[in-house]
């Protein structure tokens, strides 16, 4: 994958990919930036759980990338965990003319091309931008809706109560899990639980 060897001279194409968790694969994404000619020696990678943008290959990219660059990503997400941090690395990068491509996108996105590729990147932020105002109104709504109709707000409990009084019940009288569980309906994994808080269902 990238190392920091000396940067020759002319414009690169330097691959980058990411995945949030260690039991994601990666494989797509390099399979992508191969097809298209990024060689392993100019692809760096991410493979962790973070909540910044501050991760180790992405660090080591943008401390490489020269003037002239571009940075090819299987999507635009894989630079930034939300509009707001691809949108600010994207115009840090512009200044120092670096530019950023996406290969999966539904729109082709390539911020060092002046014409459509520079327009496709707006347009695309500017959806996201809409659908996460359009995914907060519909939750604000629906609960507003909810709480108006009385309804409970968030995850229900999984079994009533007087049932789980029941099985606080057998336990105290010595019974078995399995026998509690077949008496009350309740799996054993959800009994664990609810058996070792006494005060309430968990």
């Amino acid at each position: 994958m990238g190392t920091g060897n000396d940067h020759p001279t002319g414009g690169l194409e330097l691959g980058y990919a990411r995945v949030s968790t260690t039991k994601q694969s990666l494989t797509r994404q390099l399979d992508a930036l191969a097809a298209v000619g990024i060689g392993d020696e100019r692809i760096y990678v991410d493979k962790k759980t973070g909540a910044t943008i501050d991760r180790d290959g992405l660090n080591q990219l943008l401390a490489y990338a020269r003037s002239g660059d571009t940075i090819v990503v299987h999507t635009l997400d894989r630079i930034g965990r939300n509009l707001r941090e691809v949108l600010n690395l994207v115009h840090e990068l512009a200044e120092k003319e670096i530019g950023v491509r996406s290969l999966a996108d539904p729109l082709p996105i390539n911020t060092a091309d002046e014409g459509m590729g520079r327009i496709a990147f707006l347009l695309l932020a500017l959806f996201a931008e809409m659908e996460r105002t359009f995914t907060a109104e519909r939750a604000a709504h629906a609960r507003a809706v909810a709480q108006a109709a009385g309804r409970q707000i968030g995850r229900p409990v999984a079994h009533p109560e007087d049932k789980i009084e029941y099985a606080r019940l057998l336990k105290a009288q010595g019974d078995s899990l399995g026998v509690i569980a077949a008496k009350t309906g309740i799996p054993k994994t959800s009994l664990h639980r609810y058996l070792a808080r006494p005060g309430g269902p968990a």
